[in-house]
Parts: structure tokens; C-alpha cells; sequence
């Protein structure tokens, strides 16, 4: 899965070297994706290589090869407007079910799945990719779908989330001001921070000192689940 920003910036590249044998300028691509800095196509080139989509050539100046392009392309991906809502959990995948063996049926678990890794600090690309599952008792959920990250940084130690901790999120596109939420910032970036509301504008708070709070307008937030609980492996 591809957010809309890196979906738009591959096809842009890939029609550009169509039209000319020759990959698109950073300040082209940047134009051409209404990006303020050349820092997100940097982020961006990176998530599309890390995804195997795209190849830096080296030694060569503005050389990005194409080494696939999506095999389809989904309602969200098609659309260029500002109501795009990337979701982070595709299909069934994350629906709470219960698996009871016939031996004894009342054991239940609940298999969630890991959709990869989440910055608790400096925000990293979007994460949409299904890694593995883990099976959690009920208790640790609520209604709804659900899904787990692993924590990356350490800005959120003072909530008691650490580096390598697994964080279980219930899926939604609203929370309550004062909940640990998975914001994604301008379709492309997600982290994990508290929110704050602060009138129209959309604080996203670090529990940790060293990191400063950042503040955004409501049009550039996009709230894709709420903290329900974690576990840590020793």
C-alpha cells in the first residue's frame, strides 16, 4: 500500500521519464507535488525504495529508476482531493474474532494484526504494511477494529511507552483531547503523540521534554487510531 503522496510522486516520475528518458528534478518533483521543502520528496523517494517501487542509480545525477508500479489502484488512491483518508488497516485485516479450540471453548484470543513500526519522536513515512500478527486476550480490547505498531524513539517515556514496546490501537478517525492517538501529518507522515486542541488548531504533544510540541492546522491531521493498551517483551 502507497499513500497518495507517494503513489503521486512514482507515477509523476515514471510519466516523466516516459516523456523525456530523463527522472524529474527534486525542485520538479516538489512543484509538481505542492510540497513546501524538498526534505518530503527526500522522505518520500526513501518510503518508495524502502517499498521496492523505485531505484536510485548512483553515480548519476537525477537518475531514479522505476522498478514497479502498483498492481492496482483503490478509490483513496485515485483521488487527488483533500478528503483522502489513507487507512492504515486494509480489508478484514485487524477485526476482532475469537479463535476457540474445539478441546475447549472457553479460551478466546484475538489476533491483531502488526502493520510494522510507528516514530515515537521524528516522524517516519506512513507505515501500511501487515508484518505478522499477535494473539491478545479480549481483556486488552475493546469493541471495533484493532491493530498493533511497534514503537520506534522515545518521546512518549513519560506515558510509559518505550522504544520496542508494542502499542495495540483501536481504529478510528476521531479522539478525545488528552488520548495517545497515531496521527498521519499531511498524508505522508505518521507518529505517535498525544493530542491536544488547542481552537482550530491541532497540537500533537511528546511525553518527553526533549522533544517540542507540534502544532498544526485541522486540515493537515488525520487521526487513524486511539491507544487502547501496549505490551513489552523482556
Amino acid at each position: 500500500m502507497l499513500t497518495r503522496k507517494q503513489h503521486e510522486l512514482l507515477m509523476f516520475i515514471h510519466e516523466r521519464i516516459k516523456e523525456t528518458g530523463v527522472s524529474p528534478s527534486f525542485e520538479e518533483m516538489k512543484e509538481a507535488l505542492d510540497l513546501r521543502s524538498k526534505s518530503g520528496i527526500h522522505r518520500l523517494i526513501t518510503a518508495l525504495e524502502e517499498r521496492g517501487f523505485l531505484r536510485r542509480l548512483a553515480h548519476r545525477a537525477r537518475a531514479l529508476e522505476i522498478v514497479k508500479l502498483p498492481q492496482s489502484v483503490g478509490p483513496g488512491l485515485a483521488s487527488s482531493g483533500r478528503g483522502f483518508s489513507p487507512s492504515v488497516i486494509e480489508g478484514s485485516l485487524g477485526k476482532v474474532r475469537e479463535l476457540r479450540p474445539q478441546s475447549d471453548t472457553r479460551d478466546q484470543i484475538v489476533a491483531v494484526p502488526v502493520m510494522g513500526r510507528i516514530a515515537a519522536g521524528t516522524p517516519i513515512s506512513a507505515i501500511q504494511d501487515h508484518t505478522h500478527s499477535v494473539s491478545l486476550p479480549p481483556d486488552l480490547l475493546g469493541a471495533g477494529e484493532h491493530y498493533a505498531l511497534e514503537v520506534k524513539g522515545d518521546s512518549m517515556v513519560d506515558a510509559g511507552i518505550f522504544d520496542g514496546d508494542t502499542v495495540i490501537l483501536q481504529k478510528c478517525v476521531t479522539a478525545n483531547n488528552g488520548e495517545i492517538v497515531v496521527a498521519l501529518v499531511d498524508d505522508e507522515e505518521a507518529t505517535l503523540k498525544r493530542l491536544r486542541r488547542k481552537g482550530d488548531s491541532i497540537a500533537l504533544e511528546a511525553a518527553n521534554p526533549v522533544y517540542e510540541t507540534r502544532i498544526f492546522g485541522p486540515d493537515r491531521v488525520q487521526i487513524q487510531g486511539r491507544l487502547v493498551s501496549l505490551f513489552r517483551r523482556y
